[in-house]
């Protein structure tokens, strides 16, 4: 009887181990990937400012902030809701869930006291959309060649 009791805690405490072990390594490589894969928010070089706040940010995807501080109009520009950037620029930006946002464009819309922001098809219509577009501000994933655009730098 001894001999089996011992046998089921050794079992249980080479599980717990196990667990442990697997977690330790799905935060390691949690934190890996989340730098690798962040998501840069970019403007036109005619945009003055270079720090928003995650709830600046967010006024101006939710279309209530339609100016730069210096008047010229803000263009927003995203990608199709379904792709996996605008997913995580959601989440991780802008703190919200792509449905919410969703919501807010399709009632600025239907309602007719606002539009959405303007839709392109792939990261780069993005980058190239900001770089012609004065007052333009839109994501990209980890920018390491900002060539005519400026990136700006989220707190919290």
């Amino acid at each position: 009887m001894f001999k089996q009791y011992s046998l089921i805690a050794k079992c249980k405490k080479d599980c717990i181990i196990k667990t442990l072990n697997s977690l330790c390594l799905l935060i390691f490589f949690g934190c890996i990937f989340s730098k690798a894969y962040a998501v840069d928010v970019i403007v036109h070089p005619s945009v003055s400012e270079s720090k928003f706040t995650t709830s600046q940010l967010r006024r101006i995807y939710t279309m209530r902030q339609t100016q730069w501080a210096d008047g010229v109009r803000i263009t927003a520009y995203v990608l199709p809701r379904q792709h996996s950037l605008h997913l995580r620029f959601t989440k991780d930006r802008l703190q919200m869930f792509p449905y919410q946002l969703d919501r807010i464009w399709n009632k600025l819309t239907y309602s007719g006291l606002g539009v959405a922001p303007i839709t392109v098809n792939t990261p780069e219509e993005l980058m190239n959309a900001v770089r012609r577009t004065p007052g333009a501000i839109g994501y990209v994933e980890s920018i390491k060649d900002a060539e005519g655009v400026n990136v700006i730098q989220i707190e919290k």
